[in-house]
C-alpha cells in the first residue's frame, strides 16, 4: 500500500534530523505492517520516538498512553480490526485521554473528514500523502499535545496549592471570591472580621495569588462551586 506519493518534494514540514525532539513520541496504529514500518522509519529518521500497533486492541494492552511528561500524538488508520478508528477516537474521549490524533485513510469521505475533526483530530490525511504533509500535521498534533501537558501540570500545582488549604481557609476562600466583604464572611461563618482577615491572607499566600481577582480567576479554574469549596 502506497501511503506516500512521488513527489514529495524532501521537506519534512518543518521538522527535520536532528529538529525533532527526542522525548516526543509518536503512536502508530494500522493493520498495514508496511504502513506501520514505512512510518517508523519515517520518524525515526527525524529523532523521533515511535511505537507502533496492528489494532486498537494491541495499543490498549501497552498499559500506558504516555508518560505524563513527553508530549505525544497518535497517527491513527480509519480502518482497523475491531475497533474503528473513529470509534476508538470516541472510546479515548470518553476515557479522558487528550492524545491528538491525525487519521489516515485510503478512503476517507467528506462525512468521515467532518466526524473525525468535529471530535478534535488535528488532520485526516488521505493516502497517498506526502512526508511534509504527514509531518506538518504531526509537528502540529505535539504542539498541542506540549501545550495541554503544560496546563496539566499547571492545573496540578493550583491543585495542590488548593489542597494545602485548611478547611476553614477554603470556607472563607469561598465566601470572598463569592464577592462577600470580610464583614459579611465573618458573619455567615460565625467569626471576628480580624479572624477573616488572618484566614485570608494565609489563602492568598497559600495560593500565591497576587489580588482578588487572581484568586477569582483560580477559583475559576479548578472549577469549585462554594459548596465543594466549603467541604
Amino acid at each position: 500500500m502506497v501511503i506516500r506519493d512521488g513527489g514529495n518534494s524532501g521537506g519534512s514540514g518543518g521538522m527535520t534530523k536532528g529538529q525533532g525532539e527526542p522525548e516526543s513520541l509518536v503512536f502508530v496504529v494500522d493493520d498495514d505492517a508496511s504502513v506501520r514500518q514505512a512510518l517508523t522509519s519515517l520518524l525515526q529518521s527525524i529523532g523521533l520516538q515511535v511505537e507502533s500497533f496492528g489494532s486498537a486492541a494491541d495499543f490498549l494492552k501497552k498499559g500506558r498512553i504516555a508518560n505524563g511528561i513527553a508530549a505525544a500524538c497518535l497517527i491513527l488508520d480509519v480502518r482497523l480490526p475491531g475497533v474503528s478508528g473513529l470509534d476508538f477516537q470516541a472510546e479515548l474521549a470518553k476515557a479522558d485521554t487528550h492524545l491528538p490524533i491525525i487519521f489516515i485513510s485510503g478512503y476517507g469521505d467528506i462525512p468521515m473528514t467532518v466526524r473525525a475533526m468535529k471530535a478534535g483530530a488535528v488532520e485526516f490525511l488521505t493516502k497517498p500523502f506526502t512526508d511534509s504533509t504527514l509531518l506538518r500535521a504531526i509537528r502540529q498534533a505535539l504542539e498541542r499535545s506540549r501545550a495541554a501537558l503544560l496546563q496539566a501540570i499547571d492545573l496540578q500545582d493550583l491543585r495542590d496549592r488548593y489542597a494545602s488549604l485548611s478547611l476553614r481557609e477554603r470556607q472563607v476562600m469561598a465566601l470572598v471570591v463569592s464577592g462577600l466583604l470580610n464583614k459579611q464572611v465573618g458573619g455567615e461563618l460565625g467569626i471576628s472580621e480580624i479572624t477573616v482577615k488572618a484566614h485570608r491572607g494565609r489563602v492568598m499566600q497559600k495560593m500565591k495569588a497576587g489580588s482578588l481577582a487572581e484568586l477569582v480567576e483560580m477559583a475559576g479554574r479548578l472549577r469549585l462551586d462554594r459548596a465543594q469549596q466549603q467541604s
